[in-house]
């Protein structure tokens, strides 16, 4: 795009403020794996910019250094301006809530808002250190639920998972000023 995701302003906020806000609203503790731009507690996949896998699971080893997880963890990408606080809701609340669970928008899986189980989170660990970078291994992990559109609360809209990758992203979203 051109310039970094986290910072495009919606309402004059940038996105990564926004998440941080509903994160923080649902969760706790709450830290980003970027350039600091959420203002939370941050630190830095390695190397950097090695994507959304290295990022899960150097946020996981951040997670254990602070406040070591008891339950599973909830990952949000940075360009995902309308997420909500009823999505962070269902991903906490799904149940068992010792398992991953991976909203599916329009047949399509969505990583980068779901919450990963602390045994997926360490298998993430071992993929990165093993040279892989895609999140697709993670899944396919057995256990791993699923959520279609029609088992969402009533509350959960699939607009919570529209990313911003092209900036034809920011016009069809009504995001331009």
């Amino acid at each position: 795009m051109g310039f970094d995701k986290a910072s495009l302003r919606i309402d004059g906020v940038p996105c990564a403020q926004r998440i941080a806000r509903v994160m923080c609203g649902v969760l706790e503790p709450v830290i980003e794996v970027g350039p600091g731009h959420s203002g939370l507690p941050t630190t830095r996949e390695r190397p950097e910019g090695s994507g959304p896998l290295a990022a899960l699971s150097q946020g996981f080893v951040e997670l254990c250094r602070i406040a070591p997880p008891e339950r599973a963890a909830v990952v949000v990408a940075c360009d995902l301006p309308f997420v909500t606080e009823a999505t962070m809701r269902m991903l906490v609340d799904w149940v068992p809530g010792d398992r991953s669970v991976v909203p599916v928008v329009d047949g399509r899986a969505q990583p980068l808002c779901a919450r990963w189980s602390i045994a997926d989170l360490r298998h993430a660990r071992t993929l990165v250190a093993a040279g892989h970078r895609s999140m697709s291994q993670m899944l396919t992990r057995p256990g791993v639920v699923m959520i279609g559109e029609s088992q969402w609360p009533n509350d959960v809209d699939a607009l919570a998972f529209s990313d911003i990758d092209t900036p034809g992203d920011i016009d069809r979203l009504g995001l331009r000023s």
